[in-house]
């Protein structure tokens, strides 16, 4: 394992902003992982973190073909994370929608795209990925329906759920549309969780990338060889929503992964003032929740869960 300053920006006052990678074998470029672009995916950091830990093992053991190389990317936000603010801290603005990046631009174009000239030449990318609302989902694969995407690939992490997202405008500016772009077998691993550390959830979407590195022939040997079932595919468009109409205080009854039936109730919204249940949800449908909203507050006209039927 070797251990590299990947990209730099020189700081007139405070120390410099650095973005380092670990580099496992030469040769071939056969796969890039990348963590946190926000500053409180801790989860995702913790999960690339413990990603490295595991190759270098692997690597000491002599289990990594020494033709193919893996290069893993923790973060490439360290100084929102330091400060605990979601965006960059200066201008708020999202690194994850700045792909492929400017390098006359502004600072986290700029990042983009120091970072992208890394690693765009890749034949696999892989990016744990956060939702831009606040919740849990079901360990899953999701990729951009940009006619680039690689479902058979998919398949290869052994985890439940293949998501097809139909790209919106904005969509073309993340790093997994242009990584398919530029050629890159690009895909998004969403766990449980994001501002708070799942261990479980990090063992699941590790052990997904062992099973996808095995099949690519990039260790040598199918190291999780578990029986697995076949995953669905599907695309986002197929999850039904279940939105609040009031907001308030937002106390949850149904978990993720769990199998409800149409009509039960799956939360309920307290006045903040008064503690009285003000809206109460219910299943639209038979299915399984997917994605539920795990924080203690809710707005109006927010999708608290989302239900595949």
């Amino acid at each position: 394992m070797k251990k590299e300053l990947l990209y730099t920006i020189p700081s007139l006052y405070r120390d410099d902003f650095r973005i380092q990678g670990y580099r496992f074998g030469h040769g071939k470029k056969a796969l890039c992982v990348v963590g946190s672009m926000r500053g409180n995916e801790y989860q995702q950091i913790y999960t690339c973190s413990q990603l490295v830990a595991r190759l270098k093992k692997l690597e000491g053991e002599g289990l990594l073909k020494e033709d193919r190389e893996v290069l893993v990317i923790p973060s490439l936000n360290p100084s929102s994370m330091n400060i605990e603010k979601r965006f960059w801290p200066t201008d708020n603005s999202d690194i994850n929608r700045m792909f492929p990046g400017y390098s006359l631009g502004e600072t986290t174009q700029r990042i983009a795209a120091g970072v992208f000239e890394q690693i765009k030449d890749y034949e696999n990318g892989i990016q744990f990925a956060s939702f831009y609302m606040p919740g849990q989902f079901s360990p899953h694969v999701r990729m951009m329906k940009s006619g680039y995407e690689n479902v058979e690939k998919a398949r290869k992490f052994g985890l439940p759920y293949v998501v097809l997202r139909i790209p919106k405008p904005y969509d073309t500016a993340t790093l997994n549309y242009n990584w398919q772009i530029w050629e890159t077998n690009a895909f998004s691993l969403y766990g449980s969780a994001t501002d708070v550390i799942d261990e479980k959830s990090a063992r699941q979407l590790i052990e997904g990338i062992l099973r996808f590195m095995a099949s690519e022939g990039i260790l040598k040997e199918d190291i999780e060889n578990s029986e697995l079932s076949e995953p669905r595919v599907f695309t986002d468009r197929e999850l039904l929503a279940v939105r609040s109409k009031t907001s308030g205080i937002f106390i949850n009854l149904a978990e993720v992964n769990q199998r409800v039936e149409k009509g039960q109730q799956l939360a309920c919204i307290l006045d903040a003032g008064e503690g009285e249940v003000t809206e109460r949800l219910y299943a639209p449908a038979d299915g399984v929740v997917f994605f539920a909203h795990s924080k203690p507050l809710v707005y109006a006209n927010t999708a608290v869960f989302k239900l595949l039927a």
